[in-house]
Formats: structure tokens, C-alpha cells, sequence
């Protein structure tokens, strides 16, 4: 008999951490993608590639709080992603296991007109909220 279970570290590895990351956006309400790009202050292709099993680009693991808070993980659907996460990217797990309870919070800020004021923007709120939480010492991540 075959195992199936991936290599740790190997490309299948994380195909089948971010299979489970496509199948729980996709029962999401549409939108999920762009408000995943919201949240982490990146571009849509950027959830794009960390969500389509296609592309082996790993998930930094500094943005998961940010993807079980904004797709609404069930305690199932994170255990069985932790599980395919710590097997592709072991030396991680201690992050990932640490991680706090995050929320989400919606801002309306001005629209510049220009996709990279936009995302410098976006990055300069997200940066403020991680040097803020890090500074209380309450980091999500």
C-alpha cells in the first residue's frame, strides 16, 4: 500500500494546505477574496496565489490569523488546515499554534485613483495595527 501523505516542506505539501484554504473561501459569500486582500493590505492576485493550490507559493504565516478571522474558519476546518500547515512549513507550527483570537475591522479611507497609492495605503494601516499590537504586546500573530 502507497502513503499519500505528502513530504514535509515538499510542493504537494502545500497544495493540500491551500486546497483546504480554496474550498473554505469558495463556501464563503462571494466578495471573500477581496475582503482577504483588504485585510492583509494586499492585492487581490496576492490571494490569488496564496489560495489557488496551482501556485506553490507559500502562505506566510503571519497572515493566517488574518485568513481564519476574515473566512470565518469552524474549529474543524482550522485543525485540519494547521495539520496540512505544520507538515508543508514545520518550523512554523510554533507561530501558528501561538496565534491569538483576531478580529476584523473595516475602514473607509479615500480612494487615490491609483492602485499603488491604494496598496501603500493599505500597507501603512496594516503596518500601524502590527508595530500598535506589538507594542502591547498582544500580536496576532
Amino acid at each position: 500500500m502507497v502513503d499519500k501523505t505528502p513530504e514535509p516542506g515538499s510542493d504537494e505539501a502545500i497544495r493540500a494546505y491551500k486546497t483546504i484554504l480554496s474550498q473554505v473561501i469558495d463556501q464563503r459569500p462571494s466578495g471573500m477574496r477581496q475582503r482577504l486582500a483588504d485585510a492583509l493590505g494586499k492585492h487581490r492576485s496576492f490571494v490569488t496565489q496564496i489560495s489557488s493550490p496551482a501556485y506553490s507559493v507559500p502562505i506566510p504565516s503571519k497572515h493566517l490569523p488574518a485568513i481564519f478571522s476574515v473566512c470565518h474558519f469552524s474549529p474543524a476546518e482550522r485543525d485540519h488546515f494547521l495539520a496540512a500547515y505544520h507538515l508543508a512549513h514545520p518550523g512554523k507550527m510554533s507561530i501558528a499554534a501561538g496565534m491569538r483570537k483576531t478580529r476584523h475591522v473595516s475602514l473607509i479611507v479615500p480612494d487615490f485613483g491609483d492602485d499603488r497609492q491604494n496598496a501603500a495605503l493599505d500597507r501603512a494601516v496594516n503596518d500601524f495595527i502590527q508595530k500598535i499590537t506589538s507594542i502591547t504586546g498582544k500580536s496576532g500573530g
